[in-house]
């Protein structure tokens, strides 16, 4: 299995690193190699610029930006979604990791 890129996007990169942290450790109990990690939204497109990305999740408090966001993934082919509030604020790392390799599998 390849390597999947997912990169969280949030206004300061600061909140959704808990979140990282999570989906690392669900990602190393179910055996699925990762690179995860989480950008500001002013960041990110330096990030999308210098990283292969498989998919981009947003947190809840940026979502309003998701479709700037699709613009600018739409050439790149890397699917966007919003992590799901519930989720987010339970920090749920499995069920977000779920919700990109879904994604991922799904583009």
């Amino acid at each position: 299995m390849t390597k999947k890129t997912i990169m969280l996007v949030c206004s300061a990169g600061m909140s959704t690193s808990l979140l990282v942290t999570k989906m690392q450790k669900a990602a190393e109990e179910q055996g699925i190699d990762t690179d995860i990690f989480a950008v500001s939204a002013s960041d990110a497109d330096n990030q999308l610029a210098s990283k292969e990305v498989d998919v981009l999740l947003l947190g809840p408090q940026v979502r309003f930006m998701k479709a700037d966001f699709e613009k600018r993934l739409e050439p790149k082919g890397i699917p966007l979604d919003i992590i799901n509030m519930a989720d987010y604020g339970l920090m749920n790392g499995e069920k977000v990791l779920q919700q990109a390799i879904h994604l991922i599998e799904n583009k």
